[in-house]
């Protein structure tokens, strides 16, 4: 900061820069003080008011002009200040004098800086798994848009990273009883507060949960991670699954069953099969219920994106052995949902590989042509390129004989 020199005339440099009138050339030279900009050089007012131009006037001993501008050179202001001896320095003195010291803009700057840096401290307590987002979120913004300024950002960092480190949440649990027993406010997550904000990005790169829009994708997410906003909206749909009185009765009677989240966090099926297949659409599961019936296998259908009840069914199943066989539609969104579901949970694939996909692009020759934007399948690194050489999108659908041959009884 700038400090005032010796020798400074307060009293005289009072009714000489003091001037009411000479408000806006003091704070102009405070501005260039701030940045460090040399004080030399005409500043100009526009319109000035009869009693600014007779503060430069008595100033500087002479009329300003006439003109619809005032321009003032900071170099004669300088001058007739050491001259007179009120300010021996010159000009920057008098205006620290005059108002106060004068702050470095650039020492404000990387003080600034340098609190924001601490902010972010909190997140080195967050797991490995979360470094990657760690990183981006000292990047993004985001953090700033939510609290504004650091004490407020730390706070709101150390809440997010309490509330990470206790997730996923086994077994699931409401979201606001949750957020009641580790911070002390069943509201503290409900939507639209910073905190269910920053924890909601957070919980998506813990579970790689995609992502989207809307209330049912945030409820979707927030399940992912064992935290329920309604345990009855998720659901997932299967046939030959048994396990509960009410699984074993419909597979006796050869129709799907819906599971809700509820049901499966209070009460999963009790028994595991050696082998789940898993498939993307439900006209698969409709056709080999309405042809095996009772007979048919165990079967789980994801409809889409995998929900939290099917992602808690499927771990449910495999950490008790069982092994999940999957099969989705051969374009760039099915390997996205099949890329999803392989980050959270195992499997193999059913009829799902780069041969598969060759063989029902041949059989196919008209089948629609692939869009969308490529991504990878880590289960098959070749698949990917496959799809991209023959731009042909095979859905399941396409190839339902196959993978009810291999369902047969």
């Amino acid at each position: 900061m700038s400090a005032p020199g010796p020798g400074v005339d307060r009293v005289r440099l009072g009714r000489l820069l003091g001037d009411p009138g000479l408000g806006w050339l003091v704070e102009r030279v405070r501005r260039r003080m701030e940045r460090d900009e040399p004080l030399t050089g005409p500043v100009t007012l526009a319109a000035p008011s009869a009693a600014e131009r007779a503060a430069a006037e008595r100033l500087l001993g002479r009329a300003p002009g006439a003109g619809r501008s005032l321009t003032v050179r900071l170099d004669a202001v300088d001058a007739v200040l050491r001259r007179s001896g009120i300010s021996p320095g010159g000009l920057a003195p008098a205006v620290t004098a005059l108002t106060g010291p004068v702050p470095r803009l650039a020492d404000v700057r990387a003080r600034e800086a340098s609190a924001w840096q601490d902010a972010y401290a909190p997140l080195a307590a967050l797991p490995p798994e979360l470094a990657d987002w760690a990183g981006r979120l000292r990047g993004d913004g985001l953090v700033r848009r939510l609290a504004r300024t650091p004490p407020a950002a730390r706070a709101l960092l150390a809440d997010a990273v309490t509330v990470l480190r206790a997730l996923p949440a086994v077994p699931a649990v409401s979201l606001s009883a949750f957020a009641a027993d580790l911070l002390g406010d069943a509201h503290a997550l409900d939507d639209g507060t910073p905190l269910a904000t920053l924890v909601h990005s957070g919980v998506r790169a813990l579970t790689g949960f995609p992502d989207g829009s809307g209330a049912e994708w945030r409820r979707e997410a927030w399940a992912s991670a064992g935290l329920l906003r309604d345990a009855l909206s998720s659901t997932v749909l299967t046939l030959g699954l048994r396990g509960t009185p009410a699984l074993d009765w419909t597979t006796d009677a050869g129709e799907p069953a819906v599971l809700t989240l509820r049901q499966l966090t209070r009460t999963p099926p009790s028994t595991a099969p050696a082998v789940v297949h898993v498939c993307e659409n439900p006209a698969v599961l409709a056709t080999a219920a309405d042809l095996h019936g009772p007979l048919c296998p165990p079967l789980v259908c994801l409809q889409g994106q995998p929900s939290a009840a099917a992602l808690t069914l499927l771990r449910h199943l495999h950490a008790r052995g069982s092994r999940l066989r999957y099969h989705g539609d051969f374009d760039w969104g099915g390997l996205r949902i099949a890329g999803t579901l392989l980050r959270h949970v195992p499997w193999s694939p059913w009829r799902y590989t780069t041969a598969d996909y060759r063989a029902a692009a041949a059989a196919v020759p008209l089948a629609p042509p692939l869009t969308g934007t490529p991504t990878d399948a880590p289960w098959d690194p070749a698949l990917a390129p496959a799809l991209r050489e023959l731009g042909l999108r095979i859905e399941e659908e396409t190839v339902l004989d196959a993978l009810l041959s291999d369902l047969a009884p």
